[in-house]
């Protein structure tokens, strides 16, 4: 059965979140089902592409610091492709995608060429990771905010531009993303 929402030549970016299928959203299980290609990042795939109906193309366009990669423009390119020859396309990026990733890149695309598209959000990996660690992300009286960082700018050394002051803030939870490379950076401050 067709989807009107989801029709030939339009484009999901579906969020995958955190990497585990029970935590993607309806909509995003859906999207995967009725997708005739998924281009997926290496985040996201394992069994959260099991949601991926059998006409699904299933294609790699994942990233790795430090290793090689689908470069964005191929990427953008690729969607672009797709959705022009009329197939329902899903963009599965890793967390939430619009949390530090490439999204914007893809929407500039996307609407350069004309192409429709909707944004499905995700579970990012600090509300998961907090869950998994049965902690909330703010505490009454004592966290009272969240801030999400990156740990790696564009070259993916850490940004030279960072507010040290606001995040030494003792009333607010700090996520780090992208901060594996920089940690130590981080702790010399």
């Amino acid at each position: 059965m067709s989807d009107p929402s989801f029709p030939p030549g339009f484009v999901s970016l579906v969020s995958a979140g955190p990497g585990d299928p029970d935590l993607l959203t309806l909509k995003a299980a859906r999207r995967l089902s009725q997708a005739d290609v998924v281009l997926f990042d290496d985040l996201a795939s394992g069994p959260v592409l099991d949601h991926a109906g059998p006409q699904a193309d299933l294609i790699a366009v994942g990233k790795r610091a430090g290793r090689p990669s689908a470069k964005q423009d191929a990427v953008n390119a690729l969607i672009v492709q797709h959705a022009q020859a009329g197939r329902r396309v899903v963009r599965l990026k890793s967390g939430d995608s619009g949390i530090f990733g490439r999204l914007e890149e893809e929407l500039v695309a996307l609407t350069a060429a004309g192409i429709p598209w909707e944004i499905v959000p995700g579970v990012t990996s600090a509300s998961a990771a907090a869950a998994a660690m049965g902690m909330p992300l703010t505490r009454r009286l004592t966290a009272r905010r969240v801030q999400f960082v990156t740990g790696a700018d564009i070259t993916g050394q850490l940004p030279g531009d960072i507010n040290w002051a606001a995040l030494a803030d003792p009333l607010t939870t700090t996520v780090v993303f992208m901060g594996q490379r920089s940690f130590p950076r981080w702790r010399r401050g």
